[in-house]
């Protein structure tokens, strides 16, 4: 296997074990562990723990922003915002481990940004505005549809994350509520 291979492993397995026990309760061991190499293997891939939980935050990003591109493609206004509800509602219940990584991405920026580590913020935060340009142009560059949407999508992530079902109830509220009301 080779090392983009072996990195690629380690991406995906600490997304699994960040998205579990968070930034502070994994270790490089457990990750190693996962993907079947040493400890020292894992520093030859990566510099320090915290360049493994960017990676795999960046990679979270990376694929709910492709979740939402690939849902919405030729689609726009309201096809693609309930094109881009469904998918999202598919990808966090379908892998629950993208939706806790992401709940752990901001509990670990909110802390490095208080411990004064700003370049962290910084480099999920360009994945986020990734993420907000993709839907942005998808809702016809409407700023309020897609503050809307993605706030009703960070509402959604912290009742399912509290252990709310993923059921009808929720996602139909996700896709009604994010669609502002028409005006008289």
């Amino acid at each position: 296997m080779s090392a983009e291979e072996r990195r690629e492993s380690v991406v995906r397995a600490a997304i699994t074990e960040f998205s579990r026990a968070g930034y502070n309760g994994t270790s490089t061991e457990a990750i190693a562990r996962r993907v079947g190499v040493s400890q020292p293997y894992l520093f030859r891939l990566f510099p320090n723990k915290q360049a493994i939980f960017l990676a795999a935050s960046c990679r979270c990003l990376e694929d709910t922003r492709r979740v939402f591109e690939s849902a919405a493609k030729g689609l726009e206004g309201e096809e693609a915002l309930g094109a881009m509800a469904a998918a999202y509602q598919r990808l966090i219940a379908d892998d629950p481990e993208k939706l806790l990584m992401q709940m752990q991405m901001y509990v670990a920026v909110a802390a490095a940004e208080a411990a004064g580590d700003h370049e962290f913020g910084k480099r999920v935060r360009a994945g986020w505005v990734e993420l907000w340009d993709t839907v942005h142009l998808h809702l016809g560059a409407d700023v309020d549809e897609t503050t809307t949407f993605l706030a009703y999508g960070m509402l959604v992530n912290v009742l399912v994350s509290m252990g709310f079902p993923a059921d009808h109830r929720i996602w139909s509220g996700f896709y009604l509520a994010a669609r502002p009301p028409a005006q008289e």
